[in-house]
C-alpha cells in the first residue's frame, strides 16, 4: 500500500516528507553528504547573519550524560558570503530550501530577507528568534512584544513563507507561539536548546567558555513534546517539532501530538543516517496501521483524550 507522508507546512510550501534537519546540525557541503539531500522534505540552513559572526569563544561543546551542551554562539559566514558561495550550491539539491535567519537587531532579520529576496530557488525563511542573539544576550524569543516587532518587520520584507523558531527558556510557550502567530508567522518550529552547564571538577571551573550553553538530545524530548501540545493547542497554524528527537518512535511520538513536521537535530552527529531512517520508518508504520497519509496521524493522541 502506497502512503503520502508529504505535508503542507504553508500556501506554497508543501514538502514531498516531514523530515529536515534542524539548523546547524547538517553538513551540506558537497563532498561529505552522506546520501541524497533530495531525500530530505528540505535542508535547513545555518543562521545567516547580515555581517559574518566568529561565535563564541571555545570551548564550545561539552557531552552529557544524556545530550549535548553547546555554545557555539550562532557562527556564520555573513549575507553576501551564502549569497555569492553558499547559495548557489545548495540550489542543486532537488528539495526545498528553508534560509535559517539570525539578528542583533529588530531590523536585522528583515535586512537579511532583503538581502536574499531576489534570489531563487528558497522555499521559506526560519526566523532564529530563540538563540541568545540579542546584544544583551536575550532571545526574541523570550519576549514577546520585540519578537513581534522583528516578525512585523521581516513579514514586510517577503511574501515568502515565514517560519519562527522558538525558546523553551520561557514561562509559558503558549504565550510566545499566539505571540508568533500574530505578528505574522506562517508555521512555528519548538523547541531550541534548554539552558544549561557544566563544571569541570579538576579545574573547579565552567566547562563552556561562554559559561551557559544550550541542552539538546534525549534528555529535552519530554519537554519538547509537551510544549509542541501546548502550542498546538494555542494556535492555529503548522508546527514543526524538534528536540530530542532520536528514531522514528520519537517523531511518531510529535506527530501524534500534533505536529506537522519534524526537524532532527543531536541525532546527525551520532548517525548520519538518522533521518533517512527516520523517514522510511514513518511510512512503514503507516503501512502496518493501514494509514494512507500522514495528516491521518497528527494530533491522534489529543483526539484519543477526547473521546
Amino acid at each position: 500500500m502506497q502512503v503520502d507522508i508529504s505535508v503542507e507546512l504553508a500556501s506554497g510550501l508543501r514538502l514531498k516528507n516531514p523530515v529536515m534537519p534542524a539548523s546547524g546540525t547538517y553538513e551540506y557541503g558537497d563532498n561529505v553528504n552522506a546520501f541524497d539531500p533530495a531525500e530530505l522534505g528540505a535542508i535547513v540552513t545555518k543562521s545567516i547573519s547580515l555581517v559574518p559572526w566568529p561565535g563564541n569563544a571555545p570551548p564550545r561543546l561539552c557531552e552529557t550524560s544524556s545530550g549535548l551542551l553547546n555554545a557555539v554562539g550562532i557562527p556564520s559566514e555573513g549575507l553576501k558570503s551564502f549569497r555569492e558561495n553558499t547559495l548557489p550550491r545548495l540550489k542543486k539539491y532537488n528539495t526545498d530550501l528553508i534560509v535559517s535567519v539570525a539578528g542583533k537587531s529588530v531590523t536585522e532579520f528583515a535586512q537579511v530577507i532583503a538581502g536574499l529576496e531576489a534570489e531563487e530557488g528558497i522555499s521559506a525563511y526560519e526566523l532564529n528568534f530563540s538563540c541568545p542573539n540579542l546584544g544583551n544576550g536575550i532571545p526574541f524569543a523570550t519576549q514577546p512584544q520585540l519578537m513581534q516587532q522583528a516578525l512585523e518587520q521581516a513579514r514586510q520584507a517577503t511574501a515568502r513563507p515565514l517560519i519562527v523558531k522558538l525558546s523553551p527558556n520561557v514561562t509559558d510557550i503558549k504565550v510566545m507561539a499566539q505571540a508568533a502567530e500574530k505578528g505574522g508567522a506562517d508555521a512555528l518550529a519548538l523547541i531550541n536548546t534548554v539552558t544549561g552547564m557544566a563544571i569541570d571538577v579538576e579545574r573547579r571551573r565552567p566547562v563552556l567558555g561562554n559559561i551557559f550553553g544550550g541542552l539538546s538530545g534525549p534528555a529535552i524530548k519530554p519537554i519538547a513534546l509537551r510544549m509542541v501540545w501546548e502550542t498546538v493547542g494555542a494556535v492555529s497554524i503548522p508546527v514543526i517539532g524538534l528536540g530530542g528527537i532520536n528514531n522514528t518512535a520519537d517523531a511518531l511520538e510529535f506527530f501524534l501530538a500534533g505536529a506537522s513536521a519534524i526537524q532532527v537535530g543531536t541525532a546527525n552527529f551520532a548517525n548520519p543516517l538518522v533521518m533517512l531512517e527516520i523517514i522510511k520508518g514513518i511510512a512503514n508504520y503507516l503501512q502496518e496501521n493501514k494509514f494512507t497519509k500522514l495528516t491521518d496521524i497528527v494530533g491522534l493522541a489529543r483526539t484519543a483524550i477526547e473521546e
